[in-house]
């Protein structure tokens, strides 16, 4: 019996990593080129002559609202001035980011096939991280000035944990996180167990959209954050179950375990200087890849529309030791 077990691991997985090979294959092969236009650019050195022709390429970046002298002012700015010069030096080619930006398409356009791929332009936004990349049905938006490295002189006074992620090896995964939000259906989250299984998922879409990112990069955590919850995710189950969380409906939850923070909260002075924030989704993510795992006839899209307490129940996760 033990050997026949054995035989049947090894078909299996000979079986999936032969659909995984499948699976590539069929991605590599769509034809989504990408060239991000670089608006940033344009606008920095735009004439009153130029002004016209880029309203009329760009309708989208100018209200209506405003008369030319407003956007002449603007391109004179000092800070826009500078703002252009550090995204220019640090920008002056993109064609690595194209490359990464080409595979989450092709992987989208594999995934859903009436995708398809809009415009890319690079703008600047007088660094307003909370719209780093904003994504539409034609147009995806790069606010460049935004992702200068961590400790650049522009962000100064904003917190370390949001200019973590001010990096240019996160702009994809952004764009990829701005899709999820369109392809995951909406749902009120009541318990934390509901909020670990959305962020879980909105990861899982990450692994299949972006499998060139690392997991660390995935949850925008350091290597080293990632290491620690993975030696601990014993540890923070053990956590969450003796203290009845997973159910449990405490507005407070989220703001200790999923939402972004400099650290996750147990209250818990040895460990919580220590901990990444998000453990929640973390956790979430683990749980959401035992289902997929565990139930193979179960696809994507299907998961996605699941709740959260059947994946759960379904999930046969147990946590690393």
């Amino acid at each position: 019996m033990k050997y026949l077990s054995f035989f049947l691991l090894v078909i299996i997985t000979v079986v999936s990593c032969k659909n995984d090979s499948k699976v590539t294959d069929e991605i590599s092969i769509i034809e989504m080129p990408v060239t991000i236009e670089r608006f940033d650019i344009k606008f920095s050195q735009a004439t009153p002559d130029d002004l016209e022709g880029l309203k009329k390429n760009y309708p989208f970046m100018f209200s209506k609202s405003y008369p030319d002298a407003f956007w002449m002012d603007k391109i004179q700015d000092t800070l826009q001035q500078e703002l252009s010069q550090a995204v220019i030096k640090a920008y002056p080619s993109l064609e690595d980011v194209e490359t990464e930006i080409s595979s989450l398409f092709q992987h989208l356009k594999f995934y859903y096939p009436a995708f398809k791929a809009p415009r890319v332009i690079s703008t600047t936004s007088y660094v307003d991280y909370r719209n780093k990349v904003i994504v539409t049905d034609s147009i995806d938006l790069i606010a460049l000035d935004t992702y200068l490295g961590p400790e650049h002189e522009f962000y100064l006074g904003v917190q370390e944990y949001i200019r973590a992620g001010f990096r240019k090896e996160q702009i994809v995964v952004d764009l990829a996180d701005a899709y999820a939000n369109r392809y995951l259906l909406p749902v009120k989250n009541k318990t934390l167990l509901d909020e670990m299984i959305a962020g879980g998922k909105r990861l899982y879409f990450k692994d299949l959209m972006i499998p060139f990112k690392t997991d660390a990069e995935k949850i925008e955590y350091t290597p080293e954050e990632l290491k620690w919850a993975e030696t601990n995710e014993s540890y923070i189950w053990q956590y969450f179950v003796e203290r009845e969380l997973l159910f449990s409906t405490d507005s407070k939850l989220p703001g200790r375990f999923i939402n972004p923070a400099p650290f996750s909260k147990f209250y818990l002075a040895e460990i919580d200087n220590e901990s990444p924030p998000k453990i929640g989704v973390y956790l979430g993510w683990q749980i959401v890849k035992a289902y997929m795992n565990n139930n193979s006839e179960v696809s994507f899209k299907d998961m996605l529309n699941m709740s959260s307490e059947d994946i759960f129940n379904h999930s046969k996760f147990k946590p690393k030791k």
